[in-house]
């Protein structure tokens, strides 16, 4: 694993408070030092046949990205209990949940009482998930994650992720640093509609990509994120001033030449990869644009906090 020469992002996310948030580019490569430093747990899954997945928001995408290549079935918290009862070849419960907590205990009590072993893939250390079954009923998986903004998530999910692919985190970083961080983003300031592209072996993404737009930008900005394949289905029949921003694969079918922006890959990017490379661009439109995100965190958490009933911060804490 590659050793890196500084851990000058981590150090911003060790002591940021909510009245300086960070950007996202800054947690993207936190992240990036933060698991180049540390042994992850290995994510094994090669032992479930038939297995039923559940998880939210970019919990789902991260799920649906470690077992695209297997028999899983895929479901969200309003959906599992008719899989439940309905896929009677169901052999295990993997529950995909950063804070182990919400939703996630109620699905694993749901999933014992069906008779069924459930696996918890987390970010939490005795969350309320694994109060609520025995070690017989419940195997854990703790990934470690930096402390970062709510919502974020970016070293929680990059961290299963890498779990899983064994992608080598120092080299992306130096990618970025290398490659990335040189472009010239100031025409992404001129749009407020964005058609983002990317390479079909990474349609998992879409999803992340999506989610990370509407939590930092709300329905002030719009976007589509679509495969180069989907791209052909009828996205463009209504044509608006808007960037084509693609990846990997360079768009010259899409928009006129003054409308696209392309953003190179590493020739041998996995998920992880892709993931911290279109979360740093992201962050190049939020550093462009007024701070919806930064400006409106703190009332929204008092909000959602009363919703779930449960003191929800600004801030979530790292992993030991």
């Amino acid at each position: 694993m590659m050793k890196l020469m500084d851990t000058s992002n981590r150090d911003i996310l060790n002591s940021f408070t909510v009245d300086d948030l960070p950007y996202l580019d800054t947690v993207v490569l936190g992240a990036l030092e933060l698991f180049a430093s540390r042994e992850l747990p290995q994510i094994d899954i090669s032992g479930f046949k038939r297995p039923l997945v559940v998880g939210s928001g970019n919990a789902d995408a991260t799920g649906r990205i470690i077992f695209a290549d297997t028999g899983a079935i895929f479901a969200s918290e309003s959906s599992f209990e008719d899989k439940l009862r309905n896929i009677p070849d169901i052999d295990e419960v993997v529950v995909v949940s950063a804070s182990g907590a919400k939703h996630a205990p109620i699905i694993t009590k749901a999933a014992i009482a069906a008779g069924k072993h459930v696996t918890l893939i987390t970010t939490t250390p005795n969350s309320l998930t694994e109060q609520a079954a025995t070690p017989e009923q419940l195997t854990t998986h703790v990934l470690p994650k930096n402390r970062e903004p709510y919502t974020y998530n970016t070293s929680t999910y990059m961290g299963m992720i890498l779990g899983y692919t064994h992608e080598d985190a120092g080299a992306i970083k130096k990618y970025i640093e290398d490659v990335i961080a040189p472009m010239d983003f100031s025409k992404l300031a001129g749009y407020d509609k964005f058609v983002v592209i990317l390479p079909p072996q990474f349609s998992g993404l879409s999803s992340m990509v999506k989610v990370k737009f509407v939590e930092l930008f709300g329905r002030n900005l719009a976007r589509d994120v679509e495969t180069t394949e989907g791209m052909t289905h009828a996205i463009t029949v209504a044509p608006a001033n808007e960037l084509y921003l693609s990846f990997g694969e360079p768009n010259t079918t899409w928009g006129t030449a003054e409308s696209r922006y392309n953003v190179p890959l590493p020739d041998s990017a996995g998920y992880a990869a892709a993931m911290a490379i279109t979360y740093y661009v992201v962050a190049q439109i939020q550093r462009q644009k007024p701070q919806y995100f930064k400006d409106n965190i703190a009332a929204y958490m008092q909000f959602i906090s009363a919703v779930f009933g449960e003191e929800l911060d600004p801030i979530v804490p790292d992993t030991p």
